[in-house]
């Protein structure tokens, strides 16, 4: 076999200091210029903050076909499960409730997929308000369609448009809790939230009228879950850590 010549073609090598993180994105009708088209999508705030950890960001579009998961997953060092959507209720065995949005069947179908997929493959995740409820949907578990009306206030979602911040109290001894203390005020918009949590979900997370604002997944290397946006704050502990524990892998 001949020697390798200095300057050989070849792939670049990798940097252990920028891991590839995967972020799920929406499918959207969007404009452009003149056209008004179907589109993957994500809010800018969450690239950014992958960037700002020391990541680097992969856009993962809801794909129809379920094919090629398990290399995705295989090729990503960490996963960030987005925000978007209301999950559809008959995937957890409910009816719809009318303050429900419209289902998105490609959405849901490929992104419990992907988390089963990244839960087996034990890949860092931090999965992000609809992300800690695709989440609790895949381990079985179920969703408050209508949070108003069940905690009798909107201060989870302020303003229809505009995010709001409340405080959170969080156990001190879980991973969320060395991160970030043990209370914090987030960035919130949200109008559902866990109900019955999924089989392996622990809650570490809570606002003032108890709903559940944090889950980590037992057993699992790194699987956070938080039902704010820290993707729209200043704080970037989180996604900081999950940077940190791809870049180990």
């Amino acid at each position: 076999m001949p020697e390798a010549t200095e300057g050989a073609a070849g792939p670049p090598a990798r940097s252990d200091s920028a891991p590839l993180i995967g972020v799920t994105t929406y499918l959207e009708p969007a404009r452009w210029g003149a056209w008004v088209r179907e589109a993957a999508l994500l809010p800018a705030p969450y690239l950014r903050m992958v960037e700002r950890a020391g990541g680097v960001p992969v856009l993962l579009p809801p794909t129809a076909g379920l094919r090629g998961l398990d290399t995705v997953v295989s090729r990503l060092d960490g996963i960030v499960i987005a925000g978007g959507a209301d999950v559809d209720p008959q995937l957890y065995g409910a009816a719809r409730d009318p303050e429900t949005g419209p289902p998105q069947p490609q959405r849901d179908r490929y992104e419990l997929a992907l988390v089963r997929a990244v839960i087996d493959a034990g890949l860092p995740f931090l999965a992000i308000c609809r992300g800690l409820q695709v989440l609790n949907v895949a381990l079985g578990g179920t969703l408050v369609q209508d949070l108003p009306a069940a905690v009798g206030h909107e201060r989870h979602r302020p303003a229809i448009g505009r995010v709001g911040a409340h405080r959170v109290q969080i156990s001190a001894t879980s991973a969320i809790g060395k991160i970030m203390g043990d209370a914090a005020d987030v960035p919130t918009y949200h109008h559902q939230a866990v109900a019955r949590l999924g089989e392996g979900l622990v809650p570490v997370a809570w606002a003032d009228d108890q709903v559940v604002e944090a889950a980590e997944l037992q057993g699992h290397p790194f699987g956070l879950a938080v039902q704010w946006h820290p993707e729209e704050g200043d704080d970037r502990r989180l996604f900081e850590a999950l940077v940190a524990e791809a870049a180990g892998r």
